[in-house]
């Protein structure tokens, strides 16, 4: 397998050309002076070190071994602890943090960046800080002064982990059907009693105390999604001076025993009068949860972002040293028995489409973290114009980078042949571990449901325009540069397919009910394949004058003509299927499937 090595080249060119963070991060007012190009590039160098000295070296070892359950207590793979505590001396935790209470407060363009790095390295891993921060994130939006004064500061050190609590047994995606209770206690807490299952990092021994956010119901609340509420409940108490006091009524029941991600901890929880404190206000939980869901579910993104680059990495080296064959075209290497398989054009076809897909997503899940960062630290109009940005293109980021995280990994495995199969090369490890991202965070088709229903045909397509808008805006900006027509024509054709495309599903759900979700999953995928042609062309139009002389612009050009010309075509099908309407799934009786 290769050694990993962090991608800094592609990072530092979308960041600083692509996206021109450096400016954006400058007039933002609440990132001024907070970061500037150089810090933002020695925390990049960091990380890449990190990642591949440290967290790389346990994924294969930490999947053969898996985590251990014993009378309660959840034990993680060997060197996972020390690697853990690495982590945390180098103030990761904290990047992204509230500086009030310890963070960094460094924008999540950049976060973005280190993420892909420690998924790359190690999705199961990742889980635990990312799970974190997401906690602290909520708190830090939501909860009371004193929680916040309490919590954050160890959660930003990673001494105490942050997980969150929604699924219960009976109740998956549907949250309205929890039964967890949370009954007021006369000292202002809260007894927190139910189970709750598929709770990432619900125990480990990696943090001296882990801070659950649980959903749940209180005795007189509304029924449905209107009356969940939202709280803390720690596995330790704290003690007024800080430290740690008796156990709580948090306890692991059991983990899962899965196909992937095994280094995780996948936990059966049980809160047995467990004490709570309320986060945010009462029966406004699942808005407090979304806090912190939109940075979620980017990052399950870019965890099929980051699977994709290690398996791409892996199939880069094999098919430059692995010889097989002779070129169609004549031995390139005359003086061996064969030619590396890099010569052979499905071979080519394969190492393309990965190239392809991860250099686009890695740019959607920068262009996102962009629309975050303005969301938090912008004001005003702007501020609310992200505002929809991001709830639009979050279901996007999350469901097409971790489906194309699926292709890109399979088709890893596949450069491999026969040796993808066997485990010592890395390449099925991935699959395996992949998969889970287009399932957690909610699954990819109720992503798909969430674009379409909520986030499209709910609002007569009022967020699609401020992405149509964005887009054409580049069309018109780069339309008169004679050497970018290659890639602005056609991304001009895809936008408008979209347009046609979802003026007619917003119309079609005013007759048919079924018409949303009948459509949902080829929408999306549609959407994500011109949000990619509109990253390529945003990358070719500054790579192209700089081609001729760098290898990696002349890189970034040629994968950018792959792109248009092999992959965009697919929109052609999708727009098909969506105008094909609900008819031939609904019509077919249930008996006879």
């Amino acid at each position: 397998m290769a050694e990993y090595k962090a991608p800094l080249r592609e990072m530092h060119f979308l960041l600083h050309e692509v996206f021109a963070a450096d400016q954006l991060w400058a007039r933002l007012p609440g990132l001024a002076g907070a970061v500037e190009r150089e810090t933002a590039d020695a925390i990049l160098e960091e990380m890449a070190k990190l990642a591949a000295n440290t967290l790389d070296p346990l994924n294969r070892s930490g999947d053969e071994e898996g985590c251990h359950w014993v009378e309660g207590e959840v034990t993680t793979p060997a060197g996972m602890k020390e690697a853990y505590a690495t982590y945390c001396e180098g103030g990761w935790g904290a990047l992204l943090g509230n500086p009030e209470y310890g963070g960094m407060g460094m924008p999540k363009m950049l976060g973005a960046q280190v993420e892909e790095m420690i998924n790359s390295a190690s999705i199961s891993f990742a889980l635990y800080p990312m799970l974190t921060a997401g906690a602290c994130l909520a708190i830090d939006t939501h909860a009371s002064e004193a929680l916040k004064q309490k919590y954050l500061p160890k959660m930003y050190e990673g001494t105490w982990a942050g997980v969150m609590d929604l699924t219960e047994p009976h109740a998956g995606t549907d949250l309205g059907m929890i039964r967890t209770k949370a009954e007021p206690q006369e000292d202002g807490s809260y007894r927190i009693t139910g189970s709750k299952i598929f709770i990432t990092g619900g125990d480990q021994d990696l943090s001296e105390n882990i801070v659950h956010l649980v959903l749940a119901k209180l005795p007189d609340a509304p029924a449905g999604s209107r009356g969940i509420s939202l709280f803390l409940v720690p596995k330790y108490l704290v003690n007024e001076d800080g430290s740690l006091g008796e156990r709580n009524g948090v306890h692991c029941g059991s983990i899962e025993h899965k196909m992937g991600i095994k280094a995780s901890a996948t936990c059966a929880m049980n809160f047995d009068g467990a004490k709570g404190w309320l986060v945010g206000e009462v029966n406004k939980g699942l808005a407090a949860m979304f806090t912190m869901m939109n940075y979620e579910r980017l990052g399950v993104g870019i965890q099929g972002l980051g699977a994709s680059e290690r398996s791409y990495q892996n199939a880069r080296e094999y098919a430059l040293e692995r010889i097989q064959s002779r070129a169609p075209s004549g031995p390139q290497q005359p003086d061996k028995a064969a030619d590396p398989i890099i010569v052979h054009p499905d071979v080519r076809r394969m190492l393309l489409t990965q190239k392809a897909l991860i250099g686009a997503g890695r740019a959607l899940s920068t262009y996102v973290a962009q629309w975050l960062d303005i969301a938090k630290f912008g004001e005003g109009e702007e501020k609310q114009h992200a505002e929809g940005m991001v709830a639009l293109l979050t279901p996007v980021a999350k469901a097409f980078i971790t489906d194309a995280g699926l292709e890109c990994t399979v088709l890893g495995q596949q450069v491999f042949g026969g040796h993808g199969y066997i485990r010592e090369w890395g390449q099925e490890q991935l699959v395996r571990d992949v998969r889970i991202t287009q399932i957690y965070e909610g699954t990819n088709g109720i992503q798909a449901l969430d674009l379409v229903g909520r986030k499209t045909v709910a609002n007569g397509g009022a967020y699609f325009e401020l992405f149509a808008t964005d887009v054409q805006a580049f069309i018109d900006r780069e339309g008169g540069r004679e050497e970018m027509a290659e890639f602005v024509l056609p991304l001009s054709a895809g936008l408008q397919c979209l347009k046609e495309v979802t003026a007619s599903l917003i119309a079609r759900a005013k007759e048919d009910p079924n018409a949303p979700g009948a459509a949902s999953v080829e929408y999306l995928h549609l959407f994500g394949y011109v949000a990619y042609a509109y990253m390529w062309a945003r990358m070719a139009a500054k790579a192209l004058p700089k081609a001729g002389e760098d290898d990696f612009y002349k890189g970034q050009v040629k994968t950018a003509r792959f792109y248009f010309a092999r992959l965009l075509p697919r929109t052609q099908s999708l727009a098909a299927s969506v105008k094909a309407g609900s008819g031939t799934l609904m019509d077919i009786e249930a008996e006879l499937f």
